[in-house]
């Protein structure tokens, strides 16, 4: 339905459907996600069963089955002590149809609802009536060779797609993309957390791999530098235009090459303290911001998730389970070590994302409204969802504009939700316009110039995809 979410008032759902209509078709624009590369490497590239596609890789479905007391098990979720959990797909649905109710009113419930009929032509309700028509259904969709993820791509409209790539990693399936000729916009991001994080799980033997792909014997910070440095150029070359770095609060401190030198080197022997990993991290976001400052690679920061919150999730399955709880966030003196260096800058852009919306209007609205440097990401995680847009907007909009906004990523790993989760953002964006529009805050020429910077412009812009 072209009006469907919008309101009821008969005034605003007349104006948003039209601001809607005025965008619906544009490409889409995907800077931020979590996308395989090597569903696009390999043309003959199949999804596996739709639990593979649908359940398995998706954390706010079993996050939401886990709050109910089901399995991860049962989901299909491999221990780390096992290859691959052995349970018979078709049940998995039936047990996830089963338990479907438990998504109403959620953005997840209308996520896929939306995603089944718009993408697959599948419009049964998904419970256990109708599971295993629905399996078969899918099932049949991902046998043709339309539902390849190429052939997606293309029908989804997508104009560039982002994937979010550790430092270390060698780029082959970007590579091979490139190789193939295929013309589809498939571009990496540069996320060094694993390297720069040195109280995580690894780091020492990330350090080696980054020492061993950049070429550069990492024996000191010094050569730690360049080592970032050499894979950032590689990125760049491999058609990267940003960074990402998540981290539990904005906390940025410059340290002297000595003190970051000496913090480095106890890491290296692997005694590092609590206090020198918090220091660290906020030097090295300081470090990224001169570093991006120099190649022009935008940098994303993702601040205030409580990553695997639950240990006994963590023991079992590892990281990502859909443990991860947002904290109380800090934005106008934990980033101002950034700010007094590079925020000031005009052609250096830091992208901000929150989990904490007490921040949106206190703090971040009007950092953004004031720093050249600064704009603000979508709603993420928690909040990508019609309420959490629309508390968004009207928290940021007055103080920031919309200018100082990154427009919207749909940050997922979920490929076929893409083009649904575009949807309900333009959504949004239409019916809060109307609502501007109807109030006479803003003319109706203004409502569709921001209307299509909001679907498209801002991001375009925003991560320099227009090279």
């Amino acid at each position: 339905m072209r009006n469907r979410y919008f309101s009821s008032d008969p005034a605003q759902n007349s104006a948003a459907v039209a601001l809607y209509d005025s965008v619906a078709n544009l490409p889409l624009i995907c800077p931020h996600g979590h996308v395989d590369p090597r569903m696009f490497a390999d043309p003959e590239y199949s999804f596996g069963s739709p639990v593979d596609l649908l359940i398995i890789p998706d954390h706010y479905i079993f996050r939401m089955l886990y709050s109910q007391g089901i399995a991860l098990d049962e989901l299909g979720i491999p221990p780390l002590s096992a290859a691959a959990a052995l349970r018979d797909h078709r049940e998995i649905w039936r047990t996830v149809c089963a338990n479907w109710h438990l998504f109403r009113a959620t953005p997840t419930g209308i996520w896929l609802r939306d995603e089944l009929a718009d993408v697959f032509g599948i419009q049964l309700k998904l419970n256990s009536r109708n599971a295993d028509a629905i399996y078969d259904a899918i099932e049949d969709r991902l046998s043709h060779a339309e539902f390849r993820p190429r052939a997606l791509f293309e029908r989804f409209n997508i104009e560039a797609l982002a994937t979010t790539d550790a430092a270390t990693d060698a780029l082959e399936h970007h590579q091979a993309i490139r190789d193939s000729g295929w013309g589809g916009r498939v571009i990496p991001t540069f996320r060094p957390d694993a390297v720069v994080n040195i109280d995580s799980a690894g780091w020492r033997a990330n350090i080696d791999l980054l020492a061993g792909i950049a070429g550069v014997d990492v024996h000191n910070y010094a050569a730690y530098i360049r080592a970032l440095e050499e894979r950032r150029a590689f990125f760049k070359s491999m058609g990267a235009t940003a960074t990402d770095h998540a981290a539990l609060t904005a906390y940025t401190e410059s340290l002297t090459a000595a003190d970051a030198g000496a913090i480095f080197g106890r890491a290296l022997k692997g005694e590092a303290t609590a206090k020198d990993a918090a220091r660290f991290r906020g030097h090295m976001l300081i470090e990224m911001a001169r570093m991006s400052s120099e190649d022009g690679l935008v940098m994303q920061m993702h601040v205030g998730s409580w990553r695997n919150h639950n240990p006994q999730v963590f023991a079992r399955y590892g990281p990502d389970m859909g443990a991860d709880i947002p904290i109380r966030s800090e934005f106008t003196k934990n980033l101002k070590g950034l700010l007094d260096r590079f925020g000031n800058q005009p052609d250096l852009t830091l992208v901000l994302f929150n989990l904490d919306e007490t921040t949106y209007s206190r703090e971040l609205a009007p950092l953004a409204g004031h720093y050249p440097i600064l704009r603000l990401g979508p709603p993420w995680w928690f909040f990508d969802s019609w309420l959490g847009m629309t508390r968004f907007l009207d928290d940021v909009v007055e103080t920031a504009g919309i200018y100082n906004l990154a427009g919207f990523n749909d940050d997922t790993r979920a490929y076929p939700s893409i083009p649904t989760r575009h949807d309900v953002w333009r959504r949004v964006c239409a019916d809060w316009l109307a609502g501007q529009l109807l109030r006479e805050f803003i003319d109706e020429e203004d409502a569709f110039e921001m209307m299509r910077a909001l679907a498209y412009d801002l991001a375009k812009q925003t991560y320099r995809l227009d090279d």
